[in-house]
């Protein structure tokens, strides 16, 4: 290690400022960054001492972002293989090909079936993100001269949670362009921006490509184009439709632990309450965050269902299924939680959470042709962060001062 790190050292003055390379410093420092600790230290007031740098902060999401990813191959595999063993879909494509090729058998009875066959369709979606984000944020930071941060490392993770199994790679690319750029890099980068990336990216995807990313037979890793028999809609779809009447059909535990269509990562309301755990016990997630869009949620969805509808199922729906479906548990501990784009107060980390629980089940509810609404819910109160910090501040200063003027 001592001969790669002096051989950095050696020809650092070439990446320096007036160094014929100068233009690529940003790359030798994430190398060199990435491989070793710097040996700088801040020398002057003010500064606090913490353990816990930029990379270690990303790790530690990445870790609790495990669970999800899990699920995200094996429920993807299941639906797949479930629908195929129903005779529903077609087994062809390259994937399938590929999947017949290992020797492995079309059983969404066997696990390491349903992982290795979810794999295939979440793995490329990985790639595709993490390499679009690997060129695009180093050529910002060329361009704008500064250096790289580890920034990318979530939301490359993030961004193929959100996303169904069979959205085209080309699609990921341009959703992770528009994402970085215009929600973070445009802003300063990394602790600069205001909305969240991944967000924004799928909000980005939602909007271009709706066909893509809200069809029925979109939910489900598998070839509908010659069938029409099998419904891969999600559970919030068939909410919409119905109402109760759907869910009475519905297994609430098997919404709970995953298994069930939706975006590749965020069935399984388990696996989320897994990394919350971790999230909260580092701190690096905000408990008061995710309790209050619990409140919210719960506040919002009893309301409704006291008021009651005639024409709209959705009125009824309770608050424990709005929290299993779609990606409401997703959201609430990784996407609501960002510690940029959210409110950073503790006061205002309770009525921020309590707005997007409350938000959500409006947006659902009210507006049955878009279920989701966990998405713009946080969007938009990414918006209102600041204003809420704000008030709290004031009133924290007038408190203080007033304590000082007695």
């Amino acid at each position: 290690m001592k001969f790669l790190k002096d051989a950095h050292l050696n020809v650092k003055h070439h990446f320096e400022k007036g160094g014929k390379l100068e233009f690529f410093y940003p790359l030798w420092e994430a190398q060199f960054t990435g491989l070793f600790t710097p040996g700088e230290v801040t020398r002057t007031a003010s500064h606090v001492r913490d353990g816990l740098d930029n990379k270690r902060l990303m790790i530690t999401v990445v870790i609790a972002l495990l669970p999800c990813m899990l699920m995200a191959m094996y429920n993807t595999g299941y639906q797949a293989l479930l629908a195929m063993a129903q005779g529903a879909v077609p087994i062809e494509g390259w994937r399938s090909a590929l999947y017949q090729g290992v020797g492995l058998p079309f059983d969404f009875k066997s696990p390491i079936a349903c992982v290795i066959y979810g794999a295939l369709h979440y793995v490329p979606v990985v790639i595709a993100s993490m390499a679009t984000g690997g060129i695009v944020e180093p050529l910002v930071a060329m361009i704008r001269k500064h250096e790289i941060n580890e920034g990318f490392l979530v939301t490359g993770m993030l961004i193929p949670l959100t996303l169904p199994p069979t959205i085209p790679l080309w699609m990921v690319v341009i959703g992770t362009i528009f994402g970085i750029v215009f929600a973070k890099e445009i802003f300063g980068g990394t602790g600069m921006n205001f909305l969240n990336p991944a967000l924004t990216t799928r909000a980005f995807l939602f909007f271009a490509y709706p066909a893509a990313m809200s069809g029925d037979s979109t939910w489900i890793a598998a070839d509908f184009s010659a069938v029409d028999s099998f419904s891969g809609a999600t559970l919030l779809a068939q909410a919409a439709a119905s109402g109760q009447a759907a869910l009475a059909h519905a297994s609430w535990t098997n919404a709970f632990l995953g298994f069930i269509p939706g975006s590749m990562g965020e069935t399984s309301t388990l696996a989320c309450l897994l990394g919350a755990l971790l999230l909260v016990w580092t701190g690096i997630g905000s408990w008061r965050t995710m309790a209050g869009i619990l409140f919210g949620t719960i506040a919002m969805a009893g309301f409704l269902n006291v008021a009651g509808s005639d024409t709209n199922p959705m009125f009824g729906v309770p608050w424990y299924w709005h929290a299993v479906m779609g990606g409401w548990a997703f959201g609430a501990v990784y996407m609501a939680t960002d510690p940029v784009s959210s409110a950073f107060t503790n006061a205002g980390k309770l009525i921020y959470g309590a707005m997007i629980g409350i938000l959500v089940v409006l947006i659902r509810v009210v507006n049955p042709a878009y279920p989701e609404g966990m998405m713009l819910a946080i969007l938009f109160m990414n918006m209102f962060a600041p204003l809420i910090d704000h008030f709290f501040i004031q009133a924290n200063i007038r408190r203080r001062e007033a304590r000082y003027a007695a």
